[in-house]
């Protein structure tokens, strides 16, 4: 038992290293995005980024000061409902993203890259925000602010991530326009909302998208096997061929889609001509996939 127990815990640390390194580079991706494309070219964006940005124009106070302290009152929040694990990784990701917001501020001193094309400069900064979020949430962590609540609302209702923040930064960027007195920075502020929700749910999903497989093959147990050992279950189904009249042995699985190339390798190994037909599904609730978010019904 020992052994196994040691690799248990070294798959989860190496599992949680691979989550932190993930939130690093989410928040490396969102500081570009801020600092480098949005806020030297006066372009709102949502969530406490979007106010910190507000009070950097009306005040010239920098934003990671702003940002840190209405992020520590969130975490309180945070704390109470998501638990310890996710605020322990959300506080790290405000630490990490506050040091690199002032690290790329100094690189980038005097930089204004795209000052003569704001649209350009809004889906740029917006893709990197974006792209910075979703790797965040991926590893189960976040960047604060809005995506506390929205990553609430998720943890009871099946909403989608990216729609849930937009719903809550559009006042943040409606209000930028008492302090820039201009309604085109406005309209880019939102055509940069939605750019970064998408970016949201295209990272968040691409990383939970599931296939099912059916497999037909004499050598289903040897398949099967070697399918249980990636941590997947193998579900046999007695089946007979109509035109043949054999009774035959159909597994049914369901895998991640990274998983795939695994699988069919597995196949190929074993029986080279096996019958298989891959599919991709909408989703996968249950053990080793995403958990049910319903309501429970009171008495």
């Amino acid at each position: 038992m020992k052994p196994t127990l040691s690799m248990n815990s070294n798959h989860v640390m190496v599992r949680e290293l691979k989550d932190y390194l993930m939130i690093a580079l989410g928040m490396i991706f969102y500081g570009i995005g801020w600092t480098v494309f949005l806020l030297p070219n006066d372009l709102p964006s949502g969530a406490v980024p979007g106010i910190a940005s507000i009070v950097y124009w009306g005040t010239g106070l920098p934003v990671q000061y702003t940002y840190f302290a209405i992020n520590a009152l969130l975490l309180l929040l945070s704390l109470k409902i998501l638990g310890w694990k996710f605020s322990m990784k959300t506080v790290y990701a405000v630490f990490v993203l506050t040091f690199f917001l002032s690290v790329i501020q100094r690189l980038t001193s005097g930089l204004q890259l795209l000052h003569d094309q704001p649209f350009m400069a809004c889906i740029l900064g917006a893709i990197f925000c974006g792209s910075g979020i979703g790797f965040a949430f991926t590893a189960n962590g976040s960047t604060g602010g809005t995506d506390i609540i929205a990553a609430i609302v998720n943890k009871y209702r099946d909403v989608s991530l990216g729609r849930m923040i937009m719903f809550c930064d559009m006042i943040i960027i409606a209000s930028s326009y008492f302090v820039l007195h201009d309604l085109e920075k406005v309209v880019y502020g939102y055509v940069t909302l939605f750019v970064t929700g998408y970016m949201i749910d295209q990272v968040v999903n691409s990383s939970r998208q599931s296939v099912q497989f059916f497999i037909i093959s004499s050598k289903y147990e040897e398949i099967g096997r070697e399918i249980n050992a990636l941590h997947r279950g193998v579900t046999v189904i007695d089946g007979t061929g109509l035109y043949t009249g054999k009774q035959v042995k159909m597994m049914f699985v369901l895998a991640k889609k990274s998983q795939s190339n695994t699988i069919f390798q597995i196949i190929n190994d074993i029986d080279p001509r096996a019958f298989v037909s891959q599919s991709a599904v909408i989703g996968v609730y249950g053990e080793g996939f995403d958990h049910f978010k319903v309501k429970k019904k009171t008495n």
